[in-house]
This record gives C-alpha cells, structure tokens and sequence, in this order.
C-alpha cells in the first residue's frame, strides 16, 4: 500500500470529520473517534488510513465492485474515453454508448432499449415517470399505480421511498408521492407472521397476494408492479418456488407492465447476468447500476422491451408524445466504457461460473456454521448473494436483537473482514447478517469469512 506521512494522514483525517457528511452514518461518535477513510483496494482487499487490510465481503459495503478492486483495465478504459469525448448531452449518442446498449441487450432477451443515468434511484426513478406518462398518453391517466413490495428497497429519492418497504428507511421524510401501493413480502421463513399459517405452496400463495392488492385497488387503475428479482436490504429473500411463474400470469392477466429492480442482483452477483434470468419471467423493466461497471464509474440502466419504447413514438404529431426527461450525466461517456470493460473481464475470467461454484461453496459453509451456532435460524441466497438470519430463538424464530446483530459485524470489522447486515430498515427484523464478496472469490476468500462469523457468533451469542 502506498504510504502518507503521520501528519499528512492526520490531516486528512481531520478535514474528514470537519467537512464530509457521511452516508448512512450517526456523526456524533465522530466527535470523539476518527473516521474510517479507506485508502486503497486491490483484489478482495482495503486498507485503511492505519494501514490495516481488510478482506471485504460486501463488494465496497453496497454490493458494488463486482470484479474486486485496482482493475486497471478498466481505469484505463476510461481514461483513454474521457481524454477522447468525455461528455455530452445525452440527446445525442456516444461510441461507448452505443456499443455497451448493444451488448447488454444482447444478454436480456426482450429488452432492446437503454436509458443512461447515473444511480439506481435515479433508473428506477426513470422507470415510474415512463409508467405514468404511458398511463397519461394510453389509459386516460387512470392506469398509474405502481405496486411495491414489502421489504424491498428502490432508492433514495421520495417517489423511490414511496415504493420503498423498509419503513425505518422511510421514516421521517414524507409526506411521499400518491399512488405507490404496497403487496406483502415473500419470506417464507416468515410465512407465520403474515397469518397464512402452515399453508402449501407458499410461493403461489405469496404471488395470490399481490392479486388480492390489485383487485382491491382495481386492475384498471394498476399501471405496473416493481419488484426486486431477490429482496437484498430487507433480509436476502429468494423467491420461493412458484412464485415468479405466479407474478408473470398476474401481470399478463391484467395488463401490468412488470418492472424488476436488478440495482442489486444485476450484472452477475446472483450467477446470471441478471437476478430475473433465473425465473423466466419476462421484464417490461429492468432497472441497473451497482454492478454495472463494478463502481469504476457512475452509471446506471433503465432497459425497456420495445412495446414500452413503442409507447412513446405512436403520436409523432403530439408535442407531448416522447419521454420528455434528462440526466445530466447520462451523458458522460466514463459510465459505458467502465461497463464495457467491466463485462470484458466477467466474460474472460468466467466470473458467472466462479460466482456460482463459489456462492454454492459458501451457502454450504452457512449451512455448516448453523450446525454449530444455534443463533443463526436459516442461510438462503442464489450465487454470491447470500444472507444469514439471526434468531433468539430457533423454535420461536424471534429474530435476533438489531444490537447483537451489529455487534457481530463490528467483531468481523476487528478481525478485517468486512460484512454488512440489515440495519434500521425493517422494524423488528434487521437481523440478517449479508454477504456478496466480489465475484473473483476464491476458497480461502470464502473459508477467511466463515471463519470470522464463526469467531464473532460465539463470542457474542455466549
């Protein structure tokens, strides 16, 4: 690792804590303690101003750097691009792209269009105005509602938050945006809290569910249905059996334009290059950023089939009849020749078959540690998107304390390996301790991480 000087480090710790607002972060305690300010990154590994290396298992704490970190490939993709033609309004097309549009379509059978923008908020955020313009122009504004599912996470703006079903996420900032209407989770470890009791195919009876919304709300005034292809901050949910077959005949049946939110699951952390591919269900939206160019730049996706894009050119004579929105660095170039790179190296590398052996490998070792830890009340994930739910009891399933669960991540931090878990997102259930290493992972990466929850859940659950 490259080396500051004491007193270099010292100052910038302190224009740290003087000036930066963190994300996600209680500043009070940075009163007294410094900051963490991570310096560098190569492979699976940081380190901090102290020097310290740490092996991350979150892919940069927000399930992002899909192909690990110091790929100079890629910054010199995007280097080479920005000294060339960095920027320019998106209103106007660029080499990159259009090559990388070509070739992500080309893996999303359906999907022949792609809007550029720069965080997944901001491409899902596309995706809704795209649903309300289309109810406006071909249901008389009657076909608007969007439907949302309890426990996913859709981004950070208002109209995102009010899709959103974390409520201590939401908590605080509205009043929200009308017409977001939410459908119950599909956890069926948590079947017994939504009053179904030992009921059978639960899969088919989770998707049932969102067809009692719609009817209760009326399926002509239901434009389209936004779900995440796995549930990742509330709780690592992978669909069960049945269900995504399910929500496909729903959607079908009442003409409601399916939107998946890939921000997490896209570009090859559950295996496939996307989540969805693994339920053949067929998108009208699918939304994109994290892992898009594996955090080496800011961009972000909204992939549409061709009858959505269709939508928008029937009434050429009409002022209104096109999708009448920008994003201003939409139009940077850095964004699609990152994502070129990006999907190079998971092509060259076989990272899709890695990240499944791998996520295999590692479910496995979960299932191992909850043999031994009592604590941990179910291991689920698809690929590299794996979660732990901790419990107070296994018998009952009372869900382990937000607390102790925290300190389980903390203990892995003093050990230098990173994980994260569900925190302030879900009122009494952020007790999923979460794992997605980058997709290069290798045996030790994944034996080093099971070996620190395996120190951590002892020593706090005693």
């Amino acid at each position: 690792m490259d080396t500051l000087t004491p007193n270099d480090m010292s100052a910038i710790v302190e224009a740290d804590r003087a000036h930066v607002w963190h994300h996600l972060l209680p500043h009070k305690p940075l009163e007294t303690n410094d900051p963490r300010i991570i310096v560098e990154g190569k492979g699976m590994r940081v380190w901090d101003q102290r020097g310290k290396e740490h092996l991350d298992a979150v892919s940069g704490g927000v399930w992002t750097v899909n192909v690990g970190y110091g790929r100079t490939e890629i910054a010199d993709a995007v280097r080479d691009q920005l000294v060339k033609m960095n920027y320019f309004a998106q209103s106007a097309g660029s080499i990159p792209g259009a090559r990388f549009a070509e070739r992500l379509t080309e893996k999303m059978p359906g999907l022949t269009r792609l809007y550029y923008a720069n965080s997944g908020s901001e491409a899902n955020e596309k995706a809704f105005k795209m649903v309300r313009q289309i109810s406006h122009r071909h249901h008389g504004g009657r076909k608007s509602k969007i439907l949302y599912r309890d426990r996913d996470y859709h981004g950070t703006t208002i109209a995102c938050l009010s899709a959103g079903g974390q409520q201590e996420r939401n908590a605080q900032y509205g009043p929200y945006t009308p017409g977001f209407v939410e459908v119950p989770h599909c956890l069926e470890y948590r079947k017994a809290d939504q009053g179904w009791g030992d009921v059978e195919d639960y899969g088919r009876r989770a998707a049932d569910a969102i067809e009692e919304v719609i009817l209760r709300e009326g399926p002509d005034t239901v434009g389209a249905l936004c779900l995440e292809p796995i549930t990742a901050g509330g709780g690592v949910i992978v669909p069960p059996e049945g269900y995504w077959a399910r929500v496909q005949e729903i959607c079908e049946t009442y003409d409601i334009l399916l939107h998946i939110d890939e921000v997490v699951c896209g570009v090859g952390r559950t295996g496939t290059w996307f989540g969805y591919q693994h339920y053949g269900v067929k998108p009208d939206f699918v939304t994109m950023a994290k892992g898009v160019a594996s955090g080496y730049a800011a961009i972000s996706c909204c992939a549409t089939s061709e009858r959505v894009f269709e939508m928008f050119k029937d009434a050429p004579d009409d002022p209104m009849h096109y999708f009448r929105d920008i994003s201003t660095f939409g139009g940077c170039t850095a964004g699609p020749a990152a994502a070129l790179a990006n999907m190079d190296i998971i092509e060259r590398e076989d990272l899709l078959a890695n990240c499944t052996a791998m996520g295999d490998y590692m479910l496995d070792g979960l299932h191992a540690l909850a043999d031994r830890h009592r604590v941990i009340g179910q291991a689920r994930g698809k690929g590299l998107f794996l979660g732990a739910e901790l419990v107070a009891d296994r018998d009952t399933r009372e869900p382990a304390a937000e607390k102790k669960v925290q300190a389980v991540v903390a203990d892995c931090m003093e050990q230098g390996v990173i994980i994260g878990a569900t925190n302030r997102s879900v009122p009494g259930h952020n007790n999923t301790l979460c794992f997605s290493p980058a997709l290069i992972a290798k045996k030790d990466d994944i034996d080093a991480i099971l070996s620190a929850v395996d120190g951590a859940l002892g020593r706090v659950f005693t």
